[in-house]
């Protein structure tokens, strides 16, 4: 039981602090008033191999591990938290076609994604199935080499805008198992877009529903066999959670460092505000609940990356933790900045909206709490 970084990790841990702080925070405003998707810093992200983290080197990846995932989104995600969050989908459809996907399937997609070439979209949820997405309605039927698709995605980052949708498609019967999960490209026939969502925060990524009218997918690009849908997808899932959770830590790291600051400025009755023993006790609670958040996600990380048995019910541990740990950190820190924490030309704001849907997706952190009771406790 080591807690330190080794020497790579604080490397890389540098790297991505470094490019966040000179090629997202400047912008991150911007981004968030304009819903700029910000293709060139994404891409300059992918150069320096965050767009796939743990894929394999022979198609592009960078071969790391899930805890130095983690790492990484941290970082990224205090120069913006909406974007860095985009980047860990990203990472998760390329890692998925990459461990599932046959050998041409591989080659044929995954080098682009980890260039960021194509983006890729992350496509489970629909209109009638969120939390129970077991119960999915997207139809593909067999056509000789071909499924048909009929059917519908919502609440899609990067809907319209990405390249790839990584699908998950019923193929046979109710239930998990007859959930299967095809590769579909950008301008296939009978593949459209809804209007881009107006949300509260995630700007700098769109957001939209995908859908499937006859739209003829080549079998060839079904990833893993059919019925083994769900199944990946829920795999996908754990190392999703993980670096939401990490986004979570790392928009509230910066929160917490920028109202350090603040406090040590700010005076009021005389004096300044990292003066009052109320307001250094919550900044001491802040700190102690992100490092403990913190601690858990990279313990889930390491179960993740070595494929423990428990290793779902940690991630799931941990992204509840972490996400709601992030949120109210970021909250108590826009508390402190009083009326200032509320206006758009400081931060804290923007990152408050950004974090609280990760208490939301990737599954909600009430099935975070399903996932946890129904391990312990059987179903």
């Amino acid at each position: 039981m080591d807690f330190e970084l080794t020497e790579e990790q604080r490397a890389f841990e540098a790297t991505a602090r470094e490019f966040a702080r000179e090629n997202m925070m400047p912008f991150a405003r911007d981004w968030d008033e304009g819903e700029v998707f910000p293709v060139e810093a994404l891409r300059k992200a992918a150069a320096l191999g965050f767009a796939g983290i743990y894929v394999k080197e022979d198609v592009g990846g960078a071969a790391l591990s899930r805890l130095d995932a983690t790492i990484i989104f941290e970082q990224l995600a205090q120069g913006c938290t909406s974007t860095a969050a985009y980047i860990s989908i990203h990472n998760m459809v390329a890692w998925m076609i990459d461990a599932f996907g046959a050998e041409v399937l591989r080659r044929k997609f995954v080098p682009k994604l980890c260039t960021m070439a194509h983006f890729g979209s992350y496509c489970l949820t629909e209109p009638e199935s969120g939390s129970d997405a077991a119960s999915l309605k997207t139809r593909a039927r067999r056509e000789g080499e071909h499924y048909v698709l009929d059917g519908a995605k919502a609440f899609i980052s990067g809907g319209g805008v990405s390249d790839i949708y990584l699908v998950m498609v019923r193929t046979g019967g109710e239930g998990p198992k007859g959930i299967s999960c095809l590769v579909v490209e950008k301008g296939t026939p009978g593949l459209s877009f809804g209007a881009p969502e107006k949300k509260l925060g995630w700007k700098s990524q769109p957001t939209a529903m995908v859908m499937f009218e006859n739209a003829k997918v080549p079998v060839a690009n079904r990833v893993g066999a059919e019925g083994e849908g769900f199944k990946i997808a829920m795999v996908g899932l754990d190392s999703g959670r993980l670096n939401i959770a990490a986004c979570s830590i790392g928009g509230a790291q910066f929160c917490l460092d920028r109202t350090i600051e603040y406090m040590r400025e700010r005076k009021q009755f005389g004096s300044r505000l990292s003066e009052f023993q109320a307001l250094r006790f919550r900044i001491a609670d802040f700190a102690t609940e992100l490092e403990a958040a913190r601690l858990m996600v990279r313990r889930a990380a390491v179960l993740v990356g070595a494929r423990e048995s428990d290793a779902t019910r940690f991630a799931a541990m941990a992204k509840r933790l972490a996400t709601d740990t992030g949120f109210e950190v970021v909250n108590g820190c826009l508390q402190l900045h009083g009326g200032y924490g509320y206006l758009r030309d400081h931060p804290i704001e923007r990152v408050l909206r950004d974090v609280r849907v990760h208490q939301i997706l990737e599954g909600t952190n009430e099935v975070m709490r399903l996932i946890v009771s129904r391990d312990l406790l059987g179903n």
